[in-house]
């Protein structure tokens, strides 16, 4: 009974950690470049998976998109209803100009229409790497649904000397 007694708060720890993890936070790798300069391959950053349950997602939001291979980084353009253009690297958003929050390499001009359908669809998202030129992201795959998108991201924790808030 001695024993039951001292091993109850460890395991009380355990669960707790376990549910956290599993619908909370958790940690999560970039794999590749497609997000550089913002992000770096192999940086650790905090999956925040609640955070969509209260918020909506917002413009430049970086997002964590299950696929069903793995997951992608990506930064969200467009928002359901708009139409995205971008026209000698600068972006268009129903016609109107943006001003990204990151200076970004060159992005090759292309719109929404592209894709076939003009406007984002409802529940659909524009997602691009902020590395344009080396990034697996709706140029190539096409709007993501919401039901893909399993969180947000933004908070580098490893590696230290990156350690900080990634807008």
């Amino acid at each position: 009974m001695k024993i039951l007694k001292e091993i109850i708060p460890y395991i009380v720890i355990i669960v707790v950690v376990i549910l956290i993890k599993t619908f909370f936070v958790t940690p999560i790798r970039v794999n590749g470049e497609s997000m550089y300069p913002t992000l770096h391959e192999k940086d650790i950053m905090i999956l925040n998976k609640i955070h969509y349950r209260f918020n909506e997602i917002e413009r430049f939001d970086i997002v964590v998109i299950k696929t069903d291979q793995n997951y992608l980084i990506k930064r969200v353009i467009g928002l359901p209803g708009e139409h995205i253009e971008y026209k000698n690297n600068i972006l268009y958003v129903n016609g109107k100009k943006q001003k990204e929050p990151v200076e970004l390499p060159k992005t090759n001009d292309f719109d929404s229409d592209t894709f076939g359908k003009g406007n984002i669809p409802k529940d659909s998202y524009l997602v691009l790497g902020d590395n344009r030129e080396n990034s697996l992201d709706s140029r190539a795959i096409g709007f993501i649904k919401k039901k893909y998108i399993i969180g947000k991201t933004q908070f580098t924790i490893f590696p230290f000397n990156r350690f900080g808030n990634k807008i």
